[in-house]
């Protein structure tokens, strides 16, 4: 913002220039909204550049509107003219506003960069129409810098970007409400307990002896290390970690994601599955039971995913597929497994692949979709032998299995349909900001200086509401990052 009493119209624009580094170099600022495949829409922006501030040499910049899926990777990509000194002077020459329609297809060959770096030109339109798997759409300001490190700003004023036809956003998206990204030194005690011994094999003939010890779960270098260890405890040969989250976080319905990578081995059975809280109450299996991944170790190139729950006698009904991984990719590679859970339906995936779905059961302990209507907490185990594995002898397990084996896993999220993550803000005395975000959302306020590329960092403590200052530096962008 600027109040040197030339704005295109009101009294603020935004001023942007390089960051005089020697090297090639981008800065601006943007903004990204909801948007729905099929929308249509218009965009354009005044632009300006002081006689006595002139922008020159290598230097340019441009306007442009994205189409944007889930992951933010750019699907469509239009912007406007490219403006340099030369075009200035073409366009009515310095100190004066002028008009930069988006009207430019262009081709992009990063389209996972911040700055796509718009390649061919593909032709003209006059409507930007939102493809297919569009989820948002993204209005930025880019100012290139080159080598040269010339001197020189543009202003810009009065951006638009109007839907003129198509469906409108949905009132919701999906959102982060709870996660853990092991991000730390140790694991987060309030989210996780563990539960200890074998249990009488825990129903499934399990040879392990699930412990508490750093030996056996850890956090190191951004993962979870769920850990089997060839060790006598407790009548047992080999040690190992379950974890839950019974207590602290369930929930019902919502997209569930792990990333994670899977042990091989002789007897090795990981498990990123769920439980329904009142398994206390109806026992199991008529409480229902959803394994979005299990493997067994002997067998990398595949994952089992199911449901289990209870029919009129209280037997275990279990409805299941298998996923094969393709080419030579194999469960010990890191993988994204991920189910989506809704009334009535519940779809699993291996890495955005759906393979399996589930809409029809029967149970004793409720209409349907009982038990599938009531919430859910999260375990994660590495057990060794048992049913599902064949019940591989001791001898069988030792000679088949390089321990220490381990399930590696990188973050744990669940998704739910929530307002939009949106930051708004107010004035207040002094020039104060007051940013508010939403607080059922898994977000951290982020903020930078002028420059696109430039590092961004958590602001630390800061809650919603949380007021800003004016300071130096005078030029300080804020942002909310998930997770």
């Amino acid at each position: 913002m600027n109040t040197l009493g030339i704005a295109h119209s009101g009294t603020n624009f935004y001023k942007v220039f390089g960051q005089f580094i020697t090297n090639l170099n981008y800065t601006g600022i943007y903004q990204d909204n909801p948007c729905a495949p099929g929308a249509i829409f218009s965009a354009n922006g005044w632009a300006y550049s002081s006689s006595s501030d002139a922008i020159n040499g290598e230097d340019q910049s441009w306007i442009e509107v994205s189409f944007r899926d889930v992951y933010y990777n750019v699907l469509a990509l239009y912007r406007s003219s490219i403006v340099t000194s030369n075009y200035i002077v073409a366009n009515g020459g310095f100190s004066h506003w002028f008009d930069l329609s988006i009207t430019n297809e262009c081709s992009c060959t990063n389209g996972s960069a911040l700055i796509t770096l718009p390649g061919t030109l593909i032709g003209t339109v006059t409507n930007l129409v939102a493809p297919a798997g569009t989820a948002d759409v993204r209005y930025q300001i880019v100012f290139e810098q080159g080598p040269d490190n010339a001197n020189g700003s543009m202003y810009f004023d009065d951006l638009t970007l109007n839907q003129t036809g198509g469906p409108q956003p949905p009132p919701s998206q999906w959102n982060i409400v709870w996660d853990d990204e092991f991000n730390g030194t140790n694991i987060n005690t309030n989210a996780w307990t563990f539960e200890g011994g074998n249990n009488g094999g825990w129903g499934n003939s399990e040879l392990e002896f699930y412990t508490t010890n750093s030996q056996n779960a850890y956090v190191s270098n951004g993962l979870l290390h769920i850990v089997a260890l060839q060790q006598s405890m407790g009548g047992c040969n080999y040690t190992s970690a379950r974890m839950k989250t019974e207590n602290s976080f369930s929930t019902t319905y919502g997209r569930w994601v792990w990333s994670a990578a899977l042990p091989a081995g002789t007897g090795m059975w990981p498990a990123l599955w769920m439980l329904g809280t009142a398994y206390t109450n109806l026992n199991w299996p008529d409480c229902g039971e959803i394994d979005v991944m299990e493997e067994n170790g002997a067998i990398t190139n595949q994952i089992q995913s199911s449901i289990h729950f209870g029919n009129s006698s209280s037997d275990d009904v279990t409805e299941t597929a298998l996923y094969y991984f393709p080419g030579a990719t194999s469960a010990t590679n890191f993988h994204t497994y991920m189910l989506d859970w809704e009334y009535g339906s519940i779809n699993f995936y291996v890495d955005s692949n759906l393979f399996e779905t589930q809409t029809s059961w029967t149970s004793p302990d409720g209409p349907y979709p009982a038990p599938f209507n009531a919430p859910f907490f999260i375990i994660m185990n590495l057990a060794v032998g048992g049913n599902y594995v064949g019940n591989p002898s001791t001898n069988q397990i030792n000679s088949g299995t390089v321990f220490p084996a381990q399930m590696l896993v990188d973050y744990v999220r669940v998704y739910q349909q929530t307002a939009p993550l949106a930051i708004s803000v107010a004035r207040g005395p002094a020039k104060n900001l007051t940013f508010s975000w939403p607080t059922n959302i898994v977000c951290h306020l982020q903020a930078q200086t002028n420059s696109l590329l430039g590092a961004w960092s958590n602001v630390v403590g800061a809650t919603s509401p949380f007021v800003a200052s004016p300071g130096s530096p005078a030029a300080v962008f804020y942002r909310l990052a998930s997770p």
